[in-house]
């Protein structure tokens, strides 16, 4: 999980999360990468720490949700990861979903969230519609959700195609799932509840949004160039 200014959920949203992880067993942990919170995110993981053994809280500076995402993933696949389940610690997502994603990764190397109804407003499922085309016109495949932060992978398929982005790329999930289908890994998608932020603020707003899609064209455009190399 990426987390910025979460203080507010950060508490309940481990508490909530944590049992799922224990479930797995001691060979899982929770990783949570504060990016560079203005407010005591941080502090406050470090002092779960005692009462969530399982629980890894990091610290970076801020670079922004995209880029911190492939920060936990680089550093689960340095950690020797199997598998790497990805979410938001803003409360939005439901860990009592997990267990199918659990069940269908015995048949599936990538299951990945679809989020039909979002709990966020219009203007977000819009949004996800615009990068759903741009994923069309630049990948040539059509993604039922691209970026839902609801996603268990196999660690070595996430940096098969990692490595195709710069670490300050701010869509990786899109690239991803672009990928995942473009290659015809083995992926499936599965429909989950998104509920409305639980607390604070969020901290992609219009105007950030506008400036990520802006961004987005002509970085779309050149790892579309290498993923036709890789095809080749």
């Amino acid at each position: 999980m990426p987390a910025y200014n979460e203080a507010e959920n950060i508490e309940d949203t481990i508490s909530q999360w944590y049992p799922v992880v224990k479930e797995c067993g001691d060979d899982c942990c929770l990783v949570i990468a504060n990016d560079g919170s203005k407010d005591n995110t941080y502090e406050i993981m470090k002092e779960l720490q005692t009462k969530y053994p399982l629980l890894i809280p990091l610290n970076k500076k801020n670079s922004g949700h995209g880029p911190t995402v492939i920060y936990l993933y680089n550093y689960a696949i340095k950690q020797g990861a199997d598998f790497i389940f990805q979410t938001d610690s803003d409360g939005q997502t439901n860990p009592a979903e997990f267990r199918a994603f659990l069940e269908a990764s015995k048949d599936y190397d990538c299951v990945m969230g679809n989020r039909t109804v979002r709990g966020d407003g219009k203007d977000r499922k819009f949004v996800e519609n615009v990068l759903r085309t741009y994923i069309w016109l630049y990948f040539h495949v059509w993604v039922p959700d691209a970026n839902a932060p609801f996603r268990l992978m196999k660690a070595n398929i996430v940096e098969k195609y990692l490595k195709l982005m710069p670490s300050d790329f701010n869509l990786p999930n899109a690239v991803l799932a672009a990928c995942f289908t473009k290659f015809h890994e083995k992926v499936t998608y599965k429909v989950i509840s998104f509920k409305p932020r639980q607390g604070g603020v969020n901290s992609i707003n219009p105007k950030k949004i506008f400036k990520i899609g802006w961004k987005a064209i002509s970085d779309f455009y050149k790892i579309s160039r290498q993923i036709n190399k890789l095809k080749r």
